[in-house]
């Protein structure tokens, strides 16, 4: 309904027609450089997207209007980028996975801003996934059962015991988000689908019951309002959580699936619309192998 079709609309049909052009311009499908080895995804400014990679540690900027794309972030030695965000001040905060470290860019620029050695030396760790307040980032740890605090003006960085959480063998603690005040914490477990409310100021943590429903292979979360969205990596789907006014109770109320997905592993909003991100776990990794987002709708 473009070009002289729409010059002859009425203004009461034009009230509702941009919304609908607007959603069918954009691609359901955007295309990552081959290669890059895709996990955590932020949004930025306009249509922007970010995506980092696990093999270089760059970031990756895409136009979700367009799809077309080009490097924000270049890669490097001893960098890794599993989960990321991006704040109002166009930083991009970025957990470091095995390095055990967390990294900030200049959004614009792709400049270092900073770097944090989060994990001890020498312990396990892999440092997961990362959520934004006002006051802090706080990154999971899927070795270790802390979360990390850095300051948002970079100043300091401090280590929260986690009390209440049971530690299982295998990958734990993975996705996080932020409450809109930042006074909770909403984290999951990958290897028993439990979903934790946590006190980012004591570390003191409590289940979420959800009914009896784990979110197993939990990944990459997303909250709007009291609607929190949980990737459930190597099941391809995104479950749907409505959760109750004091976040101690919630039930899945439907599951997002797309023919499209490939372990897709956490996820943004833009509108009517979530960006997924495919890493292709099970793919033998390539120079050539493809990548990809996947627009689904929420």
């Amino acid at each position: 309904m473009r070009g002289r079709l729409l010059a002859g609309l009425t203004a009461s049909v034009l009230l509702v027609a941009p919304g609908a052009v607007a959603a069918a311009t954009f691609p359901d499908r955007i295309s990552l450089p081959d290669g890059w080895q895709p996990e955590g995804i932020a949004s930025g400014r306009g249509h922007e997207l970010f995506v980092g990679s696990i093999a270089t540690g760059g970031i990756y900027r895409v136009d979700a209007r367009t799809g077309d794309g080009s490097i924000a972030v270049p890669g490097g030695e001893g960098r890794v980028a599993i989960g990321l965000k991006v704040d109002h001040g166009e930083r991009l905060f970025v957990a470091g996975g095995p390095t055990g470290k967390a990294f900030v860019y200049d959004a614009r620029t792709g400049a270092d801003l900073a770097q944090f050695q989060l994990a001890p030396d020498g312990e396990p760790t892999f440092v997961n996934d990362v959520a934004l307040t006002r006051k802090a980032a706080y990154f999971t740890d899927s070795e270790r059962p802390v979360v990390y605090a850095v300051d948002v003006d970079l100043s300091e960085v401090g280590e929260l015991a986690l009390s209440g959480i049971q530690m299982q063998p295998g990958f734990d603690l993975n996705g996080i988000v932020a409450t809109r005040d930042g006074g909770t914490l909403l984290a999951v477990q990958s290897n028993t689908g439990g979903l934790w409310r946590i006190d980012p100021t004591t570390g003191e943590a409590h289940p979420v019951d959800l009914g009896g429903t784990p979110l197993t292979n939990g990944d990459g979360l997303l909250l709007h309002g009291r609607t929190l969205y949980a990737v459930q990596n190597e099941l391809n789907r995104i479950a749907v959580v409505r959760l109750d006014r004091d976040l101690a109770r919630g039930a899945v109320v439907r599951t997002i699936t797309h023919e499209d997905f490939d372990v897709p592993t956490t996820i943004v909003r833009f509108g009517a619309s979530l960006y997924a991100v495919n890493a292709r776990f099970a793919t033998p990794v390539t120079p050539s192998t493809e990548y990809w987002l996947t627009r689904v709708r929420r």
